[in-house]
């Protein structure tokens, strides 16, 4: 193992948990209630790790300048809140990572741009909150991800230094909060990435298939690696 991987912090949606099957049943209830057809899942998984300002104007097609934006956007996240945790789950496997990290004594964390509001009853819902080390969402500080401040502040939370940490995300911002954090970082490529996404330009220090990957990554097993 990597003496100084201390702990693993990890973005939200799309990386620790599947959320695309609520979001998206929120997402297909909005159209729905403003007489539009629902959209296949398949089209909406990819957007979901970029927040409800994506999916509406996917959904919708509008600017968020347009005046409907954020009335439509409101009723979207009031939906989400309201059905946060019916299908969501951690993404197959890695529940196991999780025990064995703890069973190691490595800390774990959550990293996300997700506001606070829907972070902290989505991991109360998943009985999540008790055992992760620190619990940084969008609104903790004034910047968000792709900002080093709230991979810095998590640090600070689980008492590890920058060097110690390993930060886990699915999008090209997480690679990049992590990399100018002074951390490492994995991409999940099963996660929500977009078609167009180039995860192995990212410059990460590993890409993953699987979250088991994460620990044969501590283990000095690491699997394909990033190219900056």
């Amino acid at each position: 193992m990597l003496a100084s991987a201390s702990t693993v912090l990890f973005d939200l949606d799309g990386t620790l948990l599947d959320t695309a099957p609520d979001l998206a049943a929120a997402l297909n209830a909005t159209l729905q209630l403003n007489g539009r057809e629902p959209l296949p899942y398949e089209r909406i998984r990819p957007v979901v790790s970029h927040g409800g300002k994506a999916l509406i104007e996917l959904g919708f097609g509008l600017d968020p300048q347009h005046p409907d934006f954020k009335p439509l956007r409101k009723q979207l996240l009031d939906l989400y809140q309201a059905n946060i945790a019916v299908e969501t789950r951690l993404f197959p496997g890695m529940d196991e990572v999780l025990d064995s990290l703890e069973q190691r004594g490595i800390r774990w964390g959550i990293v996300t741009n997700k506001p606070g509001w829907l972070t902290d009853p989505l991991l109360d819902a998943l009985q999540l909150s008790a055992r992760a080390a620190c619990v940084v969402s969008g609104d903790t500080l004034p910047e968000r991800k792709p900002h080093p401040a709230p991979l810095l502040h998590a640090c600070r939370l689980a008492g590890c230094s920058p060097a110690e940490a390993l930060y886990v995300g699915d999008a090209e911002r997480d690679i990049e909060a992590g990399r100018n954090a002074g951390m490492r970082t994995l991409v999940a490529l099963f996660g929500y990435l977009m078609e167009h996404d180039q995860p192995a330009r990212w410059g990460a220090d590993a890409l993953i298939e699987k979250p088991a990957d994460i620990l044969d990554y501590l283990a000095g097993a690491a699997p394909r690696r990033g190219t900056g």
